[in-house]
């Protein structure tokens, strides 16, 4: 029986999934300012085996008519946030074998100070990071933000991310060779210049001439995490990411997700097994289906057409509450000249597109994500109703695990661990003991590597120096 592999997605905002739940006396995320708040949250998942803790981030904000709605800044709906990478080395002292996820993207600064931060965050925590690598989110207001003249159409940001992505490994794998950092008190000598590599790279989009000046960490490359779904995004992801999440709308979808990406890593000469495929999935559980019921009722009665118009459009530019209900999804795409339609947030268009090609009206676009947003799979009960539902998942799918999207943080998360862990323990489905790996493995390895390293049929594998002449 394979088992299962956990991590949670968090923000450091005051509510994750394109929704509304931060002013519920259920969740403390208001508290996401905190150090506290976030070394409590890792400690709880180191506790109960979890693999990772997954922050997503992002400098953009919901947008309509290029500005922002008020009722964005009314409801913390996307809006306001922390840069959570700057919160791993606290979480990182303060456990020992729980790894963290954070995503930077791609379209904002060069891939030389990316790698540096990257490498130093694998040195602070031990070979315990991964990098969530994205094209960008919100990418009209982030392009003003940035002064940017305009937003970068969807396809040429994955063109971008795949050369800055490969500028990044030739750093991590290409300037030090195994044995060139030598620290040697007795002879003075720190570093064998014959072993390190003068990186030259020449591109569409980037160039870079010299080397790299942290020296390897744990694993070199940080695990490559990846999340999209569009079509650029899977291909994207069956090249160069080792774990990709997806997410859950309905389970033929996903299924559909998770074979296309498997066998795209195949043809690009990779193991499909070693591309780890996580969907994201809301759980709200209590010792009683009723006690379940009434928590996510609660949740529910929060959510409104407003917020879900809102958050939507951050994600695509799609401004839902200006379009006719009663008419398709598709209406924005009929000779409008919106240049924005199908640039931003591609899959959360794609994924209202029906198996015949046709599209929901806008009420019932709303209706999806109203208590949804940008959530995957929801699922409620008492432990062995969610568990059974978690099998169904992985069953019908083919996914190697999860990403808890709680509704109120960090209280799900509390529940999860306390109810939910045990049963799918005692199924066989978590390791037997929490602790399954050692103290000093790697966020690699903790996901089935045999090494720290990338694997050798990794594209950046290929960067890796042959060894000085003795």
């Amino acid at each position: 029986m394979r088992t299962m592999h956990l991590g949670v997605f968090e923000v450091a905002s005051p509510q994750v999934g394109g929704t509304l739940s931060w002013s519920h006396p259920y969740s403390d995320s208001v508290h996401h300012r905190e150090q506290q708040h976030w070394v409590d949250v890792a400690q709880l998942l180191e506790a109960a085996g979890f693999d990772f803790l997954f922050f997503a981030d992002g400098y953009g904000y919901p947008s309509v008519g290029g500005d922002l709605p008020a009722a964005a800044a009314r409801g913390g709906l996307n809006f306001s946030g922390l840069d959570p990478m700057l919160l791993i080395p606290t979480l990182a002292h303060h456990t020992s074998r729980l790894g963290f996820v954070v995503t930077s993207s791609t379209g904002i600064d060069h891939p030389v100070a990316m790698a540096r931060r990257f490498a130093t965050l694998d040195h602070l925590t031990g070979g315990r990071v991964g990098w969530n690598v994205v094209t960008g989110a919100s990418q009209d207001t982030v392009a003003a933000l940035f002064g940017h003249p305009r937003m970068t159409g969807h396809d040429t940001r994955y063109e971008i991310a795949q050369e800055y992505v490969d500028l990044c490994l030739q750093l991590w794998e290409g300037c030090w060779e195994d044995g060139a950092l030598v620290e040697d008190k007795a002879s003075g000598v720190f570093a064998d210049r014959d072993k390190l590599h003068r990186v030259e790279h020449v591109g569409k989009h980037f160039r870079s001439s010299g080397f790299f000046t942290v020296p390897p960490s744990a694993q070199r490359t940080p695990v490559l995490f990846q999340a999209g779904t569009s079509t650029a995004g899977r291909e994207f992801a069956a090249g160069r990411a080792e774990c990709v999440f997806l997410q859950g709308t309905t389970l033929p979808h996903a299924a559909a997700n998770v074979a296309d990406i498997r066998a795209r890593a195949a043809a690009h000469g990779r193991d499909p097994r070693s591309v780890k495929v996580l969907v994201g999935v809301s759980v709200t559980v209590a010792a009683t289906h009723a006690e379940a019921l009434a928590r996510r009722t609660e949740f529910e009665a929060m959510q409104t057409d407003e917020v879900a118009a809102v958050i939507y459009a951050g994600n695509t530019g799609i401004d839902l509450s200006a379009l006719d209900p009663d008419r398709p999804l598709s209406q924005v795409l009929e000779g409008t000249g919106e240049s924005r339609v199908g640039q931003m947030g591609q899959s959360n268009i794609d994924r209202f597109r029906r198996p015949d090609g046709s599209w929901p009206l806008v009420r019932e676009v709303l209706r999806e994500l109203r208590g949804r947003g940008t959530r995957g799979f929801t699922v409620v009960g008492d432990p062995v109703e969610v568990a059974d539902q978690l099998e169904e998942i992985v069953e019908a799918t083919d996914v190697d695990g999860f990403l808890l999207e709680a509704l109120f943080s960090p209280g799900d998360h509390a529940l999860f661990c306390e109810l939910v862990v045990p049963e799918l323990r005692r199924r066989g489905r978590l390791p037997a003991d929490p602790a399954r790996a050692p103290g000093t493995g790697t966020l690699r390895e903790r996901l089935g590597a045999p090494s720290p390293r990338l694997a050798a049929d990794h594209p950046g594998s290929r960067y890796v120096p042959a060894p000085a002449p003795a």
